[in-house]
């Protein structure tokens, strides 16, 4: 969408098809999910993989977290806030309290890696406890997803707290059986955001549905599927648009 001019002479509105309904945004901005489930499906599948013995040893997160903290932390982070623009309850919380987390996993390795802190190894029950809340907010953001049918979204958040249960498991007992447990459910979790991320930008950028998105009845779901125009205002920002 381009720019509005300073001098404005005429008023135009894009043509839509009569048999699709008409959508409005704040800003012409892209889904922030977009780039929150991709960040968090990277950052989550490189140390899950990790924590199920795919490769590397137990020292990998010394090298893992500044692209943890960054692209699953920093750019989820923002994900999350600029949920708040496109009126995105569950992204804004789960990107934003995931972000958050993934930022802390790399300034916690990052005091590892640099001897402030000393690596406490498998037992840790203190991080057990930090994934036993992520699991509980986790699970209220499944929750939430499903109450407005979002089965893609569901089945991603719920992998996830699946996954904190597991992990909270290990690092309680020390247990490298757990563990391994938990990283195999989280590279499911990271491999649905992947599809779901992937879904949302290819409907964004076609302007119809590629992939399924696994919504409700009443929402757009099969390939071919025309989404929406937006309504363009060439004098002013055009109205508002409610989620993604």
């Amino acid at each position: 969408m381009s720019a509005v001019g300073v001098h404005v002479h005429r008023t135009e509105i894009v043509e839509h098809d009569a048999d699709v309904a008409a959508r409005v945004f704040l800003q012409p901005i892209a889904p922030p999910s977009i780039l929150g489930l991709y960040g968090f499906a990277a950052a989550t599948f490189m140390v899950a993989a990790n924590m199920a013995g795919w490769y590397g040893t137990t020292g990998s997160n010394a090298y893992l977290w500044p692209f943890a903290a960054i692209f699953g932390g920093v750019a989820q982070f923002l994900a999350g806030m600029w949920g708040y623009r496109a009126r995105d309850a569950i992204a804004t919380a789960m990107h934003g309290m995931w972000g958050s987390f993934w930022i802390a996993f790399g300034i916690l390795n990052l005091l590892f890696s640099t001897h402030v802190l000393t690596d406490p190894g498998a037992k840790f029950p203190e991080f057990a406890f930090w994934f036993i809340v992520l699991g509980a907010i986790t699970t209220m953001g499944a929750l939430a997803a499903l109450s407005e049918t979002n089965f893609g979204v569901f089945a991603v958040l719920g992998a996830l707290a699946g996954g904190c249960g597991c992990a909270a498991a290990s690092f309680m007992l020390g247990s490298s059986g757990w563990l391994k447990v938990a990283g195999y459910v989280f590279v499911v979790s990271a491999c649905l955001a992947f599809y779901v991320a992937s879904a949302m930008m290819f409907a964004s950028a076609a302007g119809r549905i590629v992939l399924p998105l696994f919504k409700g009845s009443g929402e757009l779901n099969h390939p071919g599927e025309r989404l929406p125009r937006p309504i363009g205002l060439s004098w002013a920002e055009p109205g508002i648009k409610h989620g993604q």
